[in-house]
């Protein structure tokens, strides 16, 4: 089942979300329903909290940044291995990032139609259970770390705009409260916190 997208500005999204348990009812349909939202938004990833649940687990599929780099002549360092990326992440901790720090211009599902070059560093070490609670201790570099870090900001309540310079924000505000107001044109459900019905 496809689920709405919280739109910027939903109280959710700047919440801290709470850690699951195995005992968390529904669990595995609420990651199938996640899967087929975030592929109908065309996203690489998406977190809980996205979709109204204040729960810290992410889920991720970086294939299509393995076909954007096949488009270009130079091989991209950053996407190896970004084609097998796909992965449930439930109560993570990043242990460490590491490395230089990289900008990217980086978009989100709930923030439509902006994107802004945000940096992160190139290696994270995290921990977490995937969707049978198994517990991994894993790290990764590139788009693969880029995308962990984004979706772990969203269980934190941090979205990547909040990255951004004071003025950088400044200069989006009015697009940012559009996007509230339902005042964007998506292809996607989304749910929008300044109106009463999503669309």
């Amino acid at each position: 089942m496809i689920l709405p997208i919280l739109a910027y500005g939903d109280p959710v999204l700047k919440k801290e979300a709470e850690e699951l348990n195995k005992a968390f009812p529904g669990l595995k349909g609420l990651i199938a329903d996640m899967y087929e939202t975030m592929y109908a938004a065309q996203g690489v990833g998406l977190a809980a909290p996205q979709v109204g649940k204040s729960i810290r687990m992410f889920i991720v599929d970086g294939s299509p940044f393995a076909d954007d780099a096949d488009d270009g002549e130079e091989p991209d360092l950053k996407a190896v291995g970004i084609e097998n990326f796909k992965k449930v992440f439930i109560n993570p901790i990043i242990e460490e990032e590491e490395g230089e720090e990289w900008g990217f211009h980086e978009g989100c599902l709930s923030i439509p139609k902006i994107r802004e070059e945000v940096f992160r560093k190139e290696k994270v070490h995290i921990s977490y259970y995937d969707e049978n609670f198994q517990l991994h201790d894993e790290v990764f570099d590139g788009y693969a770390a880029r995308i962990i870090q984004h979706e772990y900001d969203h269980v934190d309540g941090i979205l990547f705009t909040d990255h951004l310079s004071p003025l950088k924000r400044r200069l989006l505000t009015k697009r940012l409260q559009n996007i509230s107001k339902g005042e964007v044109k998506v292809d996607y459900k989304m749910k929008f916190p300044k109106i009463k019905k999503s669309r």
